[in-house]
């Protein structure tokens, strides 16, 4: 079976990446920008909020190691899908909780997915789907940052640790690495 490919947008890329880089089945990730009106949109023209893109992640993954239901079920449990555009001091509609499915079956799993999380968060969860969208690449020095300037980085230090441990916690038999 060939690779399938999910997009999400959880919060700060670097966080995200840097969880999905450590799920079993899951063979590439890329930082991104999706679901604005700007074509080619730069970091800080998205930082900037006015672009209305999302700071997001692809995933590719081997469906028959993990499920797309799996990869959202990660991507729920591992950010707060309570904060309307924000994640922690990241404010902005940038830093929004969205599902981008690529197809109609996507698009089913990522309800029944919102469902499940608003089980667990009584109801409070405000992840939207949204799509179809164009997908932009980040800049190459947002590419696997948390394993390069990331482990420097004060806010990363702070914020990616205890990400990575809820993905531990919360997914043990997913986790690429201890």
């Amino acid at each position: 079976m060939a690779d399938e490919t999910a997009i999400v947008a959880g919060g700060c890329f670097w966080c995200t990446e840097a969880v999905f880089r450590d799920v079993i089945g899951v063979s590439q990730v890329e930082s991104g920008y999706i679901g604005g009106t700007v074509p080619n949109p730069t970091y800080k023209e998205v930082c900037g909020g006015d672009t209305g893109h999302a700071e997001a992640i692809r995933v590719t993954f081997d469906p028959e190691i993990i499920s797309y239901a799996e990869i959202l079920d990660v991507f729920m449990g591992t950010h707060d899908p309570t904060q309307l555009n924000r994640q922690g001091n990241d404010v902005g509609t940038q830093y929004r909780s969205a599902i981008f499915p690529l197809n109609e079956g996507q698009f089913s799993e990522a309800e029944a997915a919102i469902e499940r999380a608003n089980a667990d968060h009584g109801g409070k969860v405000v992840t939207t789907i949204e799509g179809p969208a164009e997908w932009y690449p980040a800049e190459d020095y947002h590419q696997e940052y948390w394993e390069g300037e990331g482990q420097r980085n004060p806010y990363c230090l702070a914020v990616i640790p205890p990400k990575l441990l809820k993905l531990r916690k919360s997914f043990q038999a997913k986790v690429k690495s201890t």
